[in-house]
């Protein structure tokens, strides 16, 4: 059999692609700041780390489905926090981190094989992409419909612009779907973050009309619950999609650990400890975007998320990153997430107050 690795299919691991330019940031004498990705540097919530450690003892499977108590947490958080309406215990789904579902929703949906065509945006966080290719599905970057999708991603607050929808451009996207049958997957793992625009979830009814039809929105507790080592995301909308979802999750065994169902109940039931954290990436937003606008950077969009969008005047993303590099931080080239990056850099919030404090010191040097 003549089998080509599905490795040699995909794009270059990006971070791969950088180790020269981490080694010169690291290389620095006050260290290297890593600005180039989201991981979360701040503790979990005390009463999160409760719940996971009162249940670690439990020795049986979980349930693919999740718990009830859970999945009623999920509906009740999207309802309260983000408007979204129409969900129910059938129409919610926890899943092992968002990465994961997001690389595999064109598979489990069932478009493998199928030469579909996949649409992802212009700028795109790299997974769209990379499940598109695993299910052997056709890529399309457009921020506008094409015709013969099937399946469109919509990522607002947008990783890595930061750009936020507006109702009439999601609810374009909703009339899209409903003329063509194609699913509409709103990635939504950003929206606790909304700094000069509020962002608005795909099932928020003065999008969706209050019918769910054809839509998913993806969530995470990675962001403003510092969950990411937890791989804690969610699944919720067409209620038909979600149970379709489920049953070949079950087959695939693609399912949360059972203390993890338990953290993240606490997480989702308790809203305090989520708008703390916003307003720590609130300060330190504020303390890099002033230095970087002094060091004579441009932030394009950047209304929310946890990263500001940025390029310098007369220079591609790789030679932006360089600059960064010298003063010891380090970014994500622009290019990261499609050609139309190629002249921004995306810099993270996500380093401790004395990081971002003296990544700003650097940048004034």
């Amino acid at each position: 059999m003549d089998r080509t690795p599905l490795g040699s299919r995909l794009p270059d691991f990006p971070w791969d692609t950088i180790a020269d330019v981490k080694a010169k940031a690291a290389a620095h004498a006050g260290g290297i700041i890593d600005l180039s990705v989201g991981t979360p540097v701040d503790p979990v919530d005390p009463a999160i780390q409760l719940a996971l450690s009162e249940n670690a003892a439990a020795p049986g499977y979980p349930q693919t489905m999740g718990t009830p108590e859970l999945r009623d947490a999920i509906a009740a958080a999207l309802t309260r926090r983000y408007n979204a309406a129409g969900l129910n215990r059938a129409s919610v789904l926890p899943v092992v981190g968002t990465k994961e579902a997001i690389a595999w929703l064109p598979t489990t949906l069932g478009l493998s094989g199928t030469g579909a065509i996949v649409v992802i945006p212009e700028v795109a966080y790299p997974t769209y992409e990379v499940g598109a290719l695993i299910a052997g599905c056709e890529v399309v970057r457009s921020d506008e419909p094409v015709e013969g999708a099937s399946l469109v991603f919509v990522n607002s607050p947008s990783n890595p612009t930061g750009r936020v929808r507006g109702v009439d451009e999601m609810r374009r996207w909703v009339e899209f779907s409903r003329e063509t049958g194609a699913i509409i997957a709103s990635d939504e793992c950003y929206m606790g973050l909304g700094w000069s625009a509020e962002p608005v979830s795909l099932l928020d009814p003065r999008v969706s009309g209050g019918d769910n039809t054809g839509l998913l929105a993806i969530h995470s507790l990675s962001k403003t619950s510092n969950m990411a080592s937890y791989r804690a995301g969610y699944l919720a909308g067409d209620e038909a999609l979600i149970q379709e979802l489920l049953l070949v999750r079950k087959h695939a065994g693609l399912m949360v650990p059972g203390p993890i169902q338990h953290a993240m109940v606490a997480a989702l039931s308790d809203d305090t400890h989520e708008e703390l954290q916003r307003l720590t990436y609130a300060n330190r937003r504020a303390v890099l975007l002033k230095a970087l606008l002094a060091a004579g950077f441009t932030v394009d969009d950047s209304e929310a998320g946890l990263y500001l969008w940025a390029r310098r005047e007369g220079a591609d993303a790789r030679e932006s990153l360089d600059w960064l590099a010298e003063r010891g931080i380090l970014a994500a080239p622009g290019d990261f997430y499609g050609p139309a990056g190629a002249r921004h850099v995306r810099i993270g919030l996500t380093a401790t107050d004395e990081r971002i404090s003296a990544a700003a010191a650097r940048l004034g040097a």
